[in-house]
């Protein structure tokens, strides 16, 4: 790729995470974002890419559960190269930057994992750290993770998730499973924690809250379920307004009605993928602890039939954000960029754009959320072929 130090891209909608801006450019220089501008004050001398007519220049979507992609699982491969496997399969559908997803698994795994994501969070940009979805896990809600690798956390534990790190740690667990004290603890040391395969209470979920517990893993699915007498996790997590819910719109994982109800509540929606190695890649099965996932209909199924993750771009998510929950496209976007960035702690350089921030940014057909090109940090990936797409008559960055 060849970049000017300082250039702008240009288009006929702008979505700055917040509003949106007809006929407006965003310069760069170097690798942030200089100034969001009308087109018509742009410098003539200025290098500029023109989106064609009517696509939408956004903030680059962020996933902060990606379990897999381009026909690699992190939990087989948790290395350096994996991640970059599967960092370019989900780039072509505007993730500019990610957690890596380690599901339950031996601690071996877990602290290979932590590493090889740790060693790339300041050599890749789009690899902002790394999300550890298990194993202080409930085995009753164990979905498809292994109940037999699940297991109580002791000190040893909080010696390395609390210890000297690069990058964000977000830590999924149920807080019916962890010792007192032990939430608060993580939380003092950074950790971001997010409640997920979990039987816990209405009171246990609140007393997590207190102790600085802010997600909820893929809401609705692996926790106690919505009741009229014991209303759990899902009441607590609509009706508080600081905290932040991720959701898979794969109209497979969770009925639209009951997401559209989420939707109404006070917390912050993410859309997640979930995803497996098959996005991005070319099989339709891979292996999972020690049994074959096989994917059909886009649904990821364990030869018992149970829900394996998705085999969903975030891209695909966002449309069916819009046409499945009848959500205006700028605020699926947000849900896909800005809240996101927000929980994680990096909302104050991610998910806008706005001076000062990277330029991170995803520009897509709003009709179909086709994507057209991406950038990280100001370095641009088309991800359709250049005989599909048209550019600025002034200049081609």
């Amino acid at each position: 790729m060849n970049r000017s130090t300082r250039y702008a891209v240009a288009a006929d909608h702008i979505f700055d995470g917040r509003t949106k801006h007809k006929d407006a450019a965003v310069v760069i220089e170097d690798s942030y974002i200089a100034s969001l501008i009308p087109q018509s004050e742009l410098p003539t001398d200025l290098s500029i890419r023109k989106l064609p007519a009517g696509f939408w220049l956004a903030p680059g979507f962020i996933d902060i559960q990606v379990n897999g992609g381009g026909d690699v699982l992190f939990n087989n491969s948790p290395t350096p190269s994996a991640i970059a496997t599967m960092m370019a399969a989900h780039r072509k559908f505007g993730t500019t930057a990610f957690l890596p997803t380690l599901i339950t698994d031996t601690p071996e795994k877990t602290r290979a994992a932590m590493a090889a994501a740790e060693s790339l969070v300041e050599e890749e940009s789009s690899v902002l750290g790394i999300h550890l979805e298990g194993p202080y896990l409930s085995p009753e809600r164990a979905g498809v993770h292994n109940p037999n690798l699940m297991r109580i956390p002791d000190t040893s534990d909080l010696e390395i998730l609390c210890g000297d790190r690069r990058g964000v740690l977000l830590v999924t667990l149920a807080p019916e499973r962890v010792p007192k004290g032990f939430i608060a603890r993580l939380v003092k040391s950074g950790v971001r924690v997010s409640l997920g395969h979990s039987v816990a209470t209405y009171e246990e979920t609140c007393a997590a809250m207190a102790d600085g517990l802010r997600g909820f893993t893929h809401l609705f699915n692996a926790m106690r379920p919505l009741n009229s007498r014991e209303p759990g996790p899902i009441a607590a997590a609509l009706e508080t307004p600081d905290v932040w819910f991720g959701i898979i719109v794969d109209g497979v994982h969770v009925n639209s009605a009951m997401l559209r109800l989420a939707l109404r509540g006070l917390g912050h929606p993410m859309l997640v993928t979930d995803a497996m190695p098959p996005v991005g890649g070319s099989r339709s099965t891979f292996s999972l602890y020690d049994f074959q996932v096989e994917v059909s209909g886009g649904v990821c199924l364990s030869p018992d039939g149970r829900l394996s993750g998705a085999a969903l771009d975030m891209a695909t998510a966002v449309r069916n954000c819009v046409s499945l929950l009848g959500v205006p496209l700028e605020d699926a976007l947000r849900f896909a960029s800005w809240n996101p960035a927000e929980f994680i702690g990096v909302g104050h350089r991610l998910g806008k754009l706005a001076p000062g921030y990277r330029a991170d940014m995803v520009a897509f057909d709003p009709e179909t959320i086709t994507v057209l090109a991406t950038w990280v940090a100001g370095f641009d990936q088309d991800t359709i072929p250049k005989a599909d797409r048209t550019t600025s008559a002034r200049s081609q960055h």
